[in-house]
Parts: structure tokens; sequence; C-alpha cells
């Protein structure tokens, strides 16, 4: 179901729980907001829609996919770039890392790992970045 985008920078700001498979209603919810919100959106975290979980939903070329409790543990190529967000007016400064693996749990609850570079890996970034409470 497409849900309403939250602007409140406290709930926004607010770090968000780990989610568990029975959490993947909500990140269907991500992935029908996201194709309603696709020509000014690449991707949504679950705090976005107010719910307090750490899922997010990204636009990978082709292809949108659900992420339960996405950690990145590679980082690489660190650089400074600009960022907008539905959240926010406006851009913002930021740094990102041009490639970064990262782990999380699919819809059946399995885990998956994911090497990411460029524009994805950013976008990966950003929507981590709500999960922990950072707005850019």
């Amino acid at each position: 179901m497409i849900k309403p985008i939250c602007k409140d920078p406290q709930v926004l700001s607010q770090p968000s729980q780990p989610a568990t498979p029975h959490d993947w209603p909500i990140a269907q919810d991500l992935l029908d907001t996201l194709v309603a919100h696709q020509k000014e959106c690449v991707g949504l975290a679950a705090n976005m829609i107010g719910i307090n979980k750490q899922i997010i939903a990204v636009s990978l070329g082709p292809i949108n996919i659900a992420m339960l409790n996405p950690q990145i543990t590679v980082k690489e190529q660190p650089y400074q770039t600009q960022e907008g967000c539905l959240s926010l007016i406006g851009q913002r400064p930021t740094r990102r890392y041009q490639e970064i693996t990262l782990v999380y749990l699919d819809q059946t609850g399995h885990q998956q790992k994911l090497s990411l570079h460029g524009w994805a890996a950013q976008i990966v970034q950003h929507e981590i970045d709500h999960c922990h409470g950072i707005i850019i």
C-alpha cells in the first residue's frame, strides 16, 4: 500500500529497530511507495513512512529491491557529494563510498550479500543512514 512520506525531523532522526521477516508487509509498502514516487525518488527507508524498522527499498536500475537490517561490511574509495531527500528540501553535502559490500535479510529471512558501486552504492548508503537516524 502506498504510504505518505514523513518529513518530521524528530521521527527521521530516531535510530530504527531491527526488522524480522514478519515485517515484510512494511517492506512491500515501501516498494509500493517507491514506485508511486519513482520520478523523484530512488530509495526509501521505513522511517520515511513513519515506521521505526531497519527496512529499506531501493531502485537498482530495472529492479526495485527491499532489504531488512542492511549493514555495510566493506566500504572503499570515499568521496564528497551533494544529495537530496524526499523528506527534505534542497541538497546537502555528504561523504559516501564508491564501492560497498553489504549484508541484509531478504523476504524469506535468508541473509544475502551484495556488492555495489557508483550510484547504486550511494543510494543504499543514503537509505542505511536513515535507518540509523542520520539525515543528510
